[in-house]
């Protein structure tokens, strides 16, 4: 069997090119890492940062106690059958992902212009910005911003490097989603056990700066880029993608002749127009709807239902059942964004159908209390997250497989909006929703 080329073998280090496969696959991962892995120990430090602001002045108790308390999901003393607090963590969700929504909406049409390499700078300052502001934030304010910076980080970043995919062979993919899966998993965990130890929010906040540097020591220096991607200067006139025979021969080792003949047609006079644009956009429909649809559902759930699906009689108290349930779904996005590799699901719309079954099915369970414990909730939740996982990374799989060369690298950036729209919505949706159970 022949050894697998890559596109990148002017700068591979080895003569076989595995060196540089592997290289590229770590990279991602890394990259689907640093990404999301910034924001989830952030949110987490926010938390801590917040009390101690309460303790300090008490004065601006209200909005500090609201923030605290809903991201926790812990317990606040009400009349309610469900322990509930007043005000949803959708406060929080919505606060959170509003950024990225505005980034992912508007970004994709301009970010051409700028490089990679500048779009990589800019989201490592942005998620250091965070962890400082969020350390050593003297007010509320403060956090919220650096709440909004590592938004901004993660919205840029997801987008820029999904956009980065088409320069490589598809298997990336896989990679970056695995890696982004196991952000939620190791951020929360880390930041967790580093507290746990006795370092202050502030210290282990400071320690966690090595993220964004990692981010850059990934991508400037472990991925192997190709000559085609646009590091530093912004090609108009020289618009080069991966091709797609190209990147079936990445895979399955075809002919030298198909390699050049794909580079060819993959070659185009210059970018997209806006007209151009606007038709990608109504043919990404069918995967961003599903897609939408599904992080609806799943962050209904999470922001919605989650804290209210409480056991007076369960080994656990309540803040650790909420506990359990964000583990378990971290636990469940993190194999399925991981399982690429071995399955591919076409079908988005079954996954968004069952996603929403499962939303019906615990808002029936909220509303009439028929599940017996919260075994049966943990085996749901995880099933939500594999769910979840299996949607993302199929989505933009299928879009990177099925959409032509020269629009790829816009289709890939476009389509993120879909799982922030979703998210979103259902903040917006969670409020009612929740205080209506918690006026019961």
């Amino acid at each position: 069997m022949e050894p697998t080329h890559s596109v990148n073998a002017p700068q591979r280090c080895d003569t076989n090119g595995r060196c540089t496969q592997w290289r590229n696959w770590t990279a991602f991962w890394l990259l689907g890492l640093c990404n999301n892995f910034a924001y989830v120990i952030m949110l987490s430090a926010a938390h801590d940062i917040l009390k101690k602001q309460q303790s300090v002045n008490a004065s601006s108790s209200t909005s500090t106690t609201t923030f605290v308390v809903d991201f926790q999901g812990g317990n606040s003393s009400n009349s309610s059958r469900y322990d509930c607090n007043p005000v949803s963590t959708a406060a929080v969700l919505l606060a959170d992902i509003l950024p990225t929504l505005f980034i992912k909406l508007c970004a994709p049409f301009v970010i051409h212009k700028l490089p990679y390499g500048f779009r990589v700078l800019f989201c490592a300052i942005m998620a250091a910005t965070s962890f400082l502001l969020v350390s050593f934030s003297s007010a509320v304010w403060m956090s919220i911003l650096g709440v909004v910076f590592a938004s901004i980080s993660s919205g840029l970043g997801e987008l820029s490097f999904l956009s980065l995919t088409v320069y490589f062979s598809r298997d990336v993919l896989g990679c970056w989603g695995s890696g982004t899966g196991g952000a939620g998993v190791a951020g929360a965990l880390l930041y967790s056990c580093l507290t746990q130890a006795g370092l202050s929010p502030q210290t282990t906040l400071l320690i966690m700066l090595v993220v964004p540097f990692a981010m850059l020591i990934s991508y400037f220096i472990l991925l192997v880029p190709p000559l085609s991607l646009p590091q530093w200067r912004n090609r108009e006139t020289e618009h080069v993608a991966v091709g797609t025979e190209e990147r079936e021969r990445l895979m399955d080792g075809s002919e030298e002749d198909e390699q050049e003949n794909s580079i060819q047609e993959a070659s185009s006079p210059g970018p997209l127009t806006l007209t151009e644009k606007l038709h990608v956009v109504r043919g990404l429909l069918k995967f961003v709807f599903p897609l939408g649809l599904i992080y609806f559902a799943e962050y209904f759930i999470n922001q919605g239902l989650m804290e209210l699906l409480y056991f007076p009689k369960f080994f656990l108290s309540h803040a650790e059942q909420y506990r359990w349930y964000q583990t378990l779904y971290q636990v469940g996005v993190f194999v399925s964004r991981s399982s690429l590799f071995c399955v591919k699901i076409r079908k988005l719309w079954a996954l968004s159908l069952l996603q929403v079954g499962n939303a019906v099915l615990l808002v029936f369970a909220v509303r009439y209390l028929f599940l017996p414990n919260s075994w049966l909730v943990f085996v749901i939740i995880l099933y939500e997250g594999l769910l979840g996982g299996a949607a993302y990374v199929n989505t933009f799989y299928f879009i990177s497989k099925e959409t032509e060369d020269r629009q790829r690298e816009f289709a890939m950036a476009a389509a993120s909006v879909g799982d922030s729209l979703g998210i979103a919505l259902a903040g917006l949706a969670a409020f009612p929703v929740h205080r209506y159970f918690c006026s019961l």
